[in-house]
């Protein structure tokens, strides 16, 4: 969603301060700045159309203009930026003012004052945040990214455009693999027909741009992808229905394009927008990444609530997610701590254990690993019929366990999962193959589950980690040893010059 922004500031530096902030905002549309209280009210009044400017009227509702019929909304700015020194009017003044006679525009307030009381009145005069002086790039950008939600949803009740998607509100999930064949695609699809199946509406996008196989998984034949809502500038509730083919287990799949150079139409500006859409409508996103940083994926994984790294237990893997944080954090796509790592293919007797992938990479890893099965997953992959994957299928067990702990599943075992797998620190083996157990047979409600803990999910057990030509200079026999020595000792094989 484009969002246009009127700044109303009087004072000159302050001026040059915001506008240069906005012109870096994504999606953001800055209109010239406004100096003056005065001038303010008329580039509104202007903007909404004839008869929604003149002063509000007693007993007129706010959005009705003096003839009585409802005010243009679609030609005004979805945020204005009031500096406190503005004048002639005072800002608390001008404020109360815009809401009553513009209640579609959110309104947030510059100022160097953003104590509690302050913001209290201004929350009353019909603010929709406060941001701080001096300026700050992140807190400005969220306080307008959250006003712009809000006047969103306001012109969608108000009755402006109702093709108009309102502000994000699904849940956003990122799947990248540390490298090509590691189980992404088959995570993503999991994960989102757990959540349809515990009836969620949920959002499939196949984001790997160039060799995105998710069609293939659900064998779907597919004419529209990514690339057909690029070059759209607004994507209505009516464009997004066309480009999303929806599957007959319920999922809305928004697929890569067929043709893998066109890829590169998809930019990280039509991929915040695309995504910023989905959200607006499905309660799931689950956004497939591939293994490969493009600025669109890159710019999913950005705004993902929860972004997900796919390894697998051994050297060449767990040194490409530690490559893969590495890359994100310097780009300031996303911190090692605000990412969680799904380690696939796990068995009981492999050498690298999940506390060492999280040592290794500084990221969360989830509680719930996936066991080292393709015996079970080769039928549906073969067949392109990932969806009629067993319920007895120790992956599908795990793999859907693993959407409970991410709060896609609304079960007792996800409610203990929430807010949890964030702050989490390492644990033993015994707790990860208890909770691992709890996971898998927790609740009755986290479908296609059976009981009893599937074989190796566990993933640490209580076996020890096997010492002799380990990798990681653990001593021979002690599992205990090989995790307090760590994975990636300074002067081991795994840390890159």
């Amino acid at each position: 969603m484009t969002i246009r922004i009127l700044p109303a500031v009087g004072d000159p530096d302050a001026a040059r301060a915001v506008t240069s902030l906005l012109s870096q905002l994504p999606d953001a549309e800055p209109a010239p700045v406004v100096a003056d209280s005065t001038a303010l009210l008329n580039a509104l009044a202007a903007a909404a159309g004839p008869g929604a400017g003149g002063p509000s009227q007693a007993g007129a509702t706010p959005a009705s203009s003096a003839t009585g019929q409802p005010s243009a909304v679609e030609g005004l700015p979805e945020v204005v930026l009031v500096h406190e020194r503005i004048g002639p009017a005072p800002a608390l003044e001008l404020i109360r003012e815009v809401a009553l006679r513009f209640p579609a525009v959110g309104v947030v307030l510059i100022t160097t004052d953003a104590g509690p009381a302050l913001f209290s009145a201004a929350m009353d005069a019909g603010a929709r945040g406060i941001v701080g002086l001096p300026l700050s790039y992140d807190e400005l950008a969220a306080r307008v990214q959250a006003a712009a939600q809000w006047s969103a949803g306001v012109r969608v009740h108000l009755g402006g455009n109702p093709d108009t998607l309102p502000g994000p509100s699904g849940t956003l999930v990122t799947v990248t693999g540390a490298k090509g064949g590691v189980g992404t695609t088959v995570t993503a699809v999991q994960l989102a027909l757990a959540a349809r199946a515990a009836g969620r509406s949920v959002a499939l996008v196949d984001m790997d741009l160039q060799s995105g196989d998710v069609a293939s998984y659900l064998d779907v034949q597919f004419r529209r992808s990514l690339v057909d809502l690029a070059g759209i500038a607004d994507i209505s509730v009516r464009v997004l229905q066309d480009a999303v083919h929806d599957h007959h287990t319920g999922l809305g799949l928004l697929l890569a394009p067929e043709e893998g150079e066109r890829g590169e139409e998809v930019d990280d500006r039509a991929a915040r927008q695309i995504v910023t859409a989905l959200r607006s409508r499905y309660e799931v996103v689950i956004v497939d990444c591939g293994s490969q940083m493009q600025s669109a994926n890159a710019a999913a994984v950005e705004l993902a609530d929860t972004a997900l790294l796919v390894t697998t237990p051994d050297v060449v893997s767990v040194r490409a997610a530690k490559r893969q944080v590495r890359l994100w954090d310097r780009l300031q796509i996303r911190k090692a701590e605000d990412t969680t790592t799904v380690v696939n293919r796990l068995t009981r007797n492999t050498e690298i254990q999940p506390a060492l992938v999280a040592k290794a990479t500084g990221t969360q890893v989830a509680r719930t690993p996936v066991p080292a099965a393709f015996k079970e997953l080769q039928p549906c992959v073969d067949s392109g019929r990932m969806q009629d994957l067993d319920d007895r299928s120790t992956v599908k067990q795990a793999l859907w366990a693993l959407a409970a702990e991410l709060g896609l599943v609304d079960s007792p075992a996800a409610r203990q999962g929430r807010g949890s797998h964030r702050a989490r620190t390492s644990l033993t083996g015994r707790k990860r193959k208890a909770i691992g157990a709890g996971a898998a047979t927790g609740s009755g409600a986290v479908p296609g589950q059976v009981s009893g803990a599937a074989p190796g999910a566990n993933g640490s057990g209580s076996g020890s980690v096997p010492g002799q030509g380990s990798r990681f200079g653990a001593r021979r026999g002690s599992s205990a040893a090989a995790r307090s020595a760590g994975p990636f000792d300074p002067a081991g094989p795994y840390e890159e010059g």
